[in-house]
């Protein structure tokens, strides 16, 4: 019988995000700013959370920050799409505060799971994840 082809979910691609993914494939980490109120507006969105406004725009973040709070996965459970995660076990899934203010779901790389620690800075790395999908991962700074 042959092996079942299981790939990791990727994020979608939406009219919203697309300027997100774009920069990302450029290597440069960019937020949603809301140029009425200054909320950053994050996950992409045409409209601010905060006040409604149809003004924001794209700003450039410094890939700086550090991990708020974290998780390390140590065992895939549930659907099938998970199992795709297995190869990784373990790793870590964490919050990651960015020196502008934004906090962002992430993975921390670079690092054994056993050595990340709230406070810990970081830094952005982007990895390909498939033609148009780089994701934002963070390494200890």
């Amino acid at each position: 019988m042959a092996e079942l082809d299981v790939r990791k979910p990727l994020p979608a691609i939406t009219p919203e995000a697309k300027t997100f993914w774009d920069n990302a494939a450029e290597q440069k980490l960019t937020i949603q700013r809301c140029q009425a109120c200054q909320a950053w507006v994050w996950t992409p969105k045409p409209l601010c959370n905060e006040c409604g406004s149809d003004k924001v725009v794209w700003t450039p973040m410094s890939g700086k920050g550090e991990v708020y709070s974290f998780t390390v996965i140590r065992q895939v459970v549930g659907r099938a799409a998970s199992k795709s995660f297995e190869p990784d076990i373990p790793y870590v899934i964490a919050w990651v505060d960015l020196e502008e203010g934004p906090r962002l779901i992430t993975n921390i790389i670079g690092c054994p799971v056993d050595k990340v620690e709230l406070g810990m800075k970081v830094t952005v790395q982007f990895e390909k994840a498939s033609e148009k999908i780089w994701l934002p991962k963070f390494k200890p700074a």
